[in-house]
C-alpha cells in the first residue's frame, strides 16, 4: 500500500545469478569485488573470479558462505579469472571480514515456482515484461535473505534437512487458506506438500510470518476465519498479515476485490476478536490487515480512524504493505515539528515555485489531507496518476510505470490546466526505479523527461528525506529549463 518498493529488486539480483552454473554443473559464486587489504585481497583474488567451495562444501548461497565460513582459517575453493581451478588456504583475524562481495545473494540457481495460483500477479503481466518481473520463484532462501514469501510446495527433504540444521529461520510463508480443499482449488496440486512440510519445520522450532493473498469467494470470511485459528494454534507462525487480491487488466479472471468500504470493513471485524486475543495472551496483535483495508474503508476520513504505531509492533510486515500509511504520517509530523514543513513552503514561496509531487492513487487519503491542511498547500501538489499500464486495482505508487507518470506530468502542462514558466518542479519518487535506474516498463528518468517535455527530479518517499532535497532543488541557481524540444 502506498510507496513501497517494485517487487523485482531482489528478485533481479536473483534472477542474474541463474548464469551462475548451468545444469550438473558445481555453484559458482561470482566475485563482485574485493575489499582493499583485506584476506582475499590478500591472496589475489579479483572482481570476476568465482568462489566454488569451503572447506570441501559448495558454497550454494549467502547463507552457505556465512555458515561455512565462520571460522578464522578456511580452505576456499575458486575458478580464477583464466578459468583455472585451485584451492588456497585464507587466514583473518579475529572479527575480521573475509574482503568478498558477490553478484546476488544464491549461486545455483533461482528455485522456481510450480504452483498454478490462480490471483498469481505475475500470471497478470503483459508477455513482452522483463524476465526478472516475471520469473516465479519460490526459494526458501529468498525468503530468509530478502523477505519473499513461499510456499513451501517444492522443497526436498534435504532442504528441509538444512533449514533446520542451518537454523534458517523465521521463513515467510504464504499460507491463503488451512482448508485442503480451498488450499488445492488456490495453489494447485501440490498444495498439502507445502502444509506437510511447513507443520515438521515447526515441530523443529522453525519460526513463519505467513501471509494470505485474500480473493473474494474463495478464501473469505469463514474460510479466513477457520484459517486465522489454526494459524493461532502454532505459536510457531509469529504473526498473519493478509492482504487483498490485486490484478491487473491483463487478465479475465478478476474484476473485483476489496475495494468497497463494506468488503473491508467486514474482513477488518473479521481480525479484530484474533487481534485482541492475541494482544491479550501474546502481546502483540498478531494478524494485520495490509494498509488497503483501511485505505479503502475509511477513505477520507482514514487518518482519523488509522492505527497508532504501537499497533504495528516492530513493523515487520512493512514491506508487505503493513504500517506504512502510519509510518509515513508520522514521519511527517515528525518533519512538522522540526520544521522542515513551514521551511519548505517558505523556499517554495520566495522562490514563486510549485513542486509537482508523482504518487500512486493509493495515497490520495492520507497524502492530499497532509499537504493540503499545512503551509505547503498550493505549493508541494500531489500529482495523482491513475496506473493504466496494468489496469485493474493496481494503484501504488512502487507499481507506477514511467509511461503513465511521464503522460500525467504532460498532460498537467497543458495551457489550459496548470500556468508554467519552466519554473516548477516535477518530482518522481525514487521507489519506482529499480537498481539498474528504470521503471517497471523499462524507462528512465531520461525516458520520462522526453516524454513528459519537462526536467523531472528523482527525490525520497518520506518528508523528513525529500522536503530538504526539494528545499536544495529551490535553491539551485535559476529557475528549472523546459525540454519541449528535446
Amino acid at each position: 500500500m502506498g510507496i513501497y518498493p517494485p517487487e523485482d529488486i531482489d528478485r533481479e539480483a536473483a534472477a542474474k545469478q541463474r548464469g551462475g552454473c548451468g545444469r550438473g554443473e558445481a555453484p559458482r559464486a561470482l566475485v563482485r569485488a574485493v575489499a582493499p587489504e583485506s584476506p582475499a585481497d590478500d591472496a589475489g583474488f579479483e572482481p570476476g573470479c568465482y568462489v566454488t567451495a569451503v572447506d570441501g562444501c559448495p558454497v550454494r548461497d549467502v547463507i552457505d558462505w556465512r555458515w561455512l565460513a565462520a571460522d578464522d582459517v578456511m580452505e576456499l575453493g575458486y575458478v580464477d579469472l583464466d578459468g583455472d581451478e585451485g584451492v588456497v588456504e585464507l587466514e583473518r583475524e579475529p572479527g575480521e571480514d573475509w574482503g568478498f562481495e558477490f553478484e546476488g545473494v544464491v549461486f545455483d540457481g533461482v528455485r522456481q515456482c510450480r504452483n498454478a495460483c490462480t490471483f498469481c500477479f505475475m500470471r497478470q503481466l503483459p508477455d513482452d515484461m522483463r524476465s526478472s518481473l516475471t520469473l516465479r520463484d519460490d526459494d526458501f532462501r529468498l525468503s530468509f535473505l530478502a523477505g519473499t514469501f513461499v510456499t513451501f510446495t517444492n522443497l526436498k527433504p534435504e532442504d528441509e534437512q538444512r533449514i533446520v540444521e542451518q537454523r534458517i529461520s523465521p521463513l515467510r510463508l504464504s499460507l491463503h487458506a488451512a482448508d485442503p480443499e480451498v488450499r488445492r482449488r488456490m495453489i494447485g496440486r501440490h498444495a498439502q506438500h507445502g502444509i506437510d512440510v511447513l507443520e515438521r519445520l515447526l515441530a523443529a522450532g522453525i519460526e513463519f510470518h505467513a501471509q494470505i493473498v485474500l480473493v473474494p469467494d474463495q478464501n473469505d470470511g469463514d474460510v479466513l476465519e477457520d484459517t486465522l485459528a489454526w494459524a493461532y494454534a502454532r505459536p510457531g507462525i509469529l504473526d498473519v498479515c493478509i492482504v487483498p487480491l490485486g490484478f491487473t487488466k491483463h487478465q479475465s479472471v478478476f474484476d473485483r476485490s476489496f475495494n468497497n468500504p463494506e468488503a473491508s470493513r467486514a474482513v477488518m471485524d473479521l481480525v479484530v476478536p484474533f487481534q485482541r486475543r492475541a494482544l491479550a495472551e501474546r502481546g502483540s496483535m498478531w494478524a494485520f490487515p495490509a494498509d488497503e483495508f483501511y485505505h479503502n474503508a475509511y477513505g477520507p476520513a482514514l487518518l482519523k480512524n488509522l492505527p497508532p504505531a504501537e499497533h504495528y509492533g516492530d513493523f515487520g510486515m512493512f514491506e508487505d504493505g503493513v504500517g506504512i500509511i502510519r509510518s509515513f504520517v508520522d514521519d511527517w509530523r515528525a518533519a512538522e515539528r522540526a520544521g522542515l514543513v513551514e521551511r519548505c513552503a517558505a523556499a517554495l514561496r520566495a522562490a514563486d515555485r510549485r513542486a509537482y509531487y508523482v504518487a500512486g492513487c493509493a495515497t490520495r487519503h492520507f497524502l492530499g489531507p497532509l499537504i493540503e491542511n499545512g503551509p505547503l498547500n498550493g505549493l508541494l501538489v500531489p500529482l495523482f496518476v491513475e496506473n493504466d499500464f496494468f489496469g485493474g486495482n493496481v494503484d501504488v505508487t512502487g507499481l507506477l510505470c514511467g509511461c503513465d507518470m511521464a503522460d500525467a506530468v504532460r498532460e498537467l502542462r497543458r495551457p489550459d490546466r496548470i500556468a508554467t514558466d519552466g519554473g516548477d518542479l516535477f518530482l518522481v519518487p525514487r521507489v519506482v526505479f529499480n537498481d539498474n535506474a528504470v521503471t517497471l516498463d523499462d524507462m528512465s528518468l531520461e525516458d520520462m523527461e522526453k516524454r513528459a517535455g519537462v526536467r523531472m527530479s528523482v527525490v525520497s518517499c518520506n518528508a523528513s528525506d525529500y522536503l530538504p532535497e526539494i528545499i536544495d532543488l529551490v535553491g539551485r541557481s535559476g529557475p528549472t529549463p523546459d525540454q519541449t524540444n528535446q
